[in-house]
């Protein structure tokens, strides 16, 4: 099997993270690269799973010992993922699944050639969508709702980056669509 790397992009709100566990669901031989973050554990989110929460101090300590493949600071915290994820991945012969922004993408497609990636970038159908998805998670006050829709912009400005564009108006329609876009590339 020619193992893969799965980038899922988007803008907060946009609905990467869901698409990604019901794609890990539904794909078997597609393993997720857990990355460390510097930021506080939001409720529901389990050490180990959704990312490994370190402080800022530690995470510094291994960015300096070059553990990160690529690294981001997003919203005031840090994100790494590291080299580990996709050598443990390969070895298990499964494929491996990116849910980063557009900075750690750029930094994956530096590293790797274009024939082992395969990227998306999900869309919002529109400005006033993500606000509301943005609004019912519940999760960012409206300073932080406001800051995350004015850095939406920049983020979607970088789509034609990617090799697959989709807008997501259905979270079904959406993972149905990138399985049979990863059913095309032989995944």
């Amino acid at each position: 099997m020619n193992k893969k790397i799965i980038i899922i992009s988007s803008p907060s709100g946009a609905g990467k993270t869901t698409i990604c566990k019901k794609l890990l669901a539904k794909k078997k031989s597609i393993e997720l690269s857990i990355s460390y973050t510097t930021r506080t554990k939001r409720n529901k989110e389990i050490q180990g799973k959704d990312y490994y929460f370190t402080k800022y101090v530690d995470f510094q300590k291994l960015n300096k010992k070059k553990y990160f493949i690529e690294f981001a600071k997003v919203f005031g915290n840090y994100y790494g993922s590291p080299y580990k994820n996709i050598k443990k991945a390969f070895r298990n012969n499964k494929h491996i699944l990116f849910d980063i922004d557009w900075q750690g993408a750029k930094k994956l497609r530096k590293v790797f050639s274009n024939d082992v990636i395969i990227d998306f970038f999900i869309l919002p159908p529109n400005k006033r969508e993500l606000r509301k998805r943005l609004e019912q998670r519940g999760r960012d006050n409206k300073n932080e709702i406001k800051k995350r829709l004015s850095l939406a912009v920049n983020e979607i400005s970088h789509y034609g980056e990617y090799k697959y564009a989709i807008v997501n108006d259905n979270i079904i329609k959406t993972v149905n669509h990138i399985i049979r876009i990863l059913e095309f590339e032989e995944i």
